[in-house]
């Protein structure tokens, strides 16, 4: 909270206008059916059914909408716990259909266009940063950050969006952190095709596991080898860092298991690892310049200055953070109080 404060004042000076997300508890301890009530004390339900409508409809043509409605409310039976009470809690709650609640949260799970970014400083202490793009303007305003409660702790935190089960981003205090990024690119018949599988097949979705991962996980070595090995509806980028000096991989996986493990690598160089949406050991294509912008920032910033206060300068540099830029999260999970959240709400161009 203290490192929120210091990065907003920073922008208020320089007359910037992001801002930090509300922020909710949700009790484990709590049925699955209710522990999503507390979101009804920050939005306004008629605003989140608009917002719904809107993501699904620019996500899926309207046609396929209504069509696999009722293929949606069929699979209901098939959603995992706790999963399928948050759902049916959700569909109550917002007077929604449980078939838009479903496909809203499946909606969430393509055209995710991120950076991630995990570092270490010459102290061994491991940062992490990540911007999170959608081409969805009205998710600024559903940005939340969220403290997962249980036995009245926090068990994990994170942040999220309104009506999402989900997580891309968040942290195990003391453990790990986790973002996630969309490998490759998306299109919607990809995403019917993953939207069943994750029930015909059994595989999670990627946002699932990693809350799973954050519940279950002991450390980060722990966390590594269930983002790694546990099956999933589609490719992605799990980028990982912990609390030992060393502690930062990204993961590329496949539907079945990993593409890639690419560890930090410090006594070679390796102090930082930057991963977008396209594979680290291939070259992006032409018109996507963000790997190589926070490249450079990286190295005219130096192991010896990297900190939460650089690496969120390094994410706001064009077009590492661009015009779809919906937040922008700095982490470690050494500190976790440092934990911080800060919605771009017109997010970023080259003469920013």
């Amino acid at each position: 909270m203290q490192l929120c404060t210091l990065l907003w004042i920073g922008l208020v000076l320089s007359c910037k206008a992001d801002f930090a997300p509300p922020f909710v508890n949700i009790s484990l301890d709590d049925p699955p059916n209710l522990r999503w009530a507390p979101l009804l004390k920050i939005y306004d339900i008629n605003y989140l059914k608009k917002a719904a409508a809107e993501v699904i409809d620019t996500t899926v043509p309207k046609w396929v909408h209504h069509a696999i409605a009722p293929v949606a409310r069929a699979f209901e039976k098939y959603l995992p716990q706790p999963y399928a009470g948050e759902i049916r809690g959700m569909a109550k709650h917002f007077g929604a259909s449980i078939s838009d609640i479903i496909l809203l949260n499946f909606a969430y799970e393509m055209s995710a266009f991120c950076t991630s970014i995990v570092a270490q400083d010459t102290h061994g202490r491991v940062y992490h940063g990540r911007n999170l793009d959608y081409p969805h303007d009205v998710l600024r305003n559903l940005t939340v950050d969220i403290a997962f409660l249980k036995n009245g702790e926090v068990a994990y935190s994170g942040t999220s969006f309104a009506g999402y089960v989900g997580l891309w981003t968040g942290q195990s205090p003391k453990k790990f952190t986790i973002s996630g990024d969309e490998r490759g690119k998306n299109h919607w018949w990809e995403w019917w095709r993953n939207f069943v599988s994750a029930f015909l097949l059994g595989r999670s979705p990627v946002s699932w596991l990693v809350r799973e991962t954050f519940a279950e996980a002991e450390n980060f070595q722990d966390a590594v080898m269930r983002l790694a090995k546990i099956p999933i509806i589609t490719g992605v980028y799990y980028i990982v860092g912990g609390v030992q000096a060393g502690e930062g991989v990204v993961i590329t996986r496949d539907r079945k298991g990993p593409a890639d493990i690419w560890p930090l690598d410090v006594l070679n160089g390796g102090w930082y690892r930057v991963e977008t949406n396209f594979d680290h050991w291939l070259p992006p294509p032409k018109k996507d310049h963000r790997r190589d912008a926070a490249n450079k920032a990286l190295n005219t910033t130096g192991q010896d200055n990297i900190n939460t206060d650089t690496l969120y300068k390094v994410l706001s540099v064009f077009p590492v953070c661009n015009g779809i830029t919906v937040y922008t999260t700095i982490m470690s999970a050494a500190t976790p109080d440092k934990y911080c959240t800060l919605v771009r709400p017109q997010g970023c161009d080259e003469h920013n």
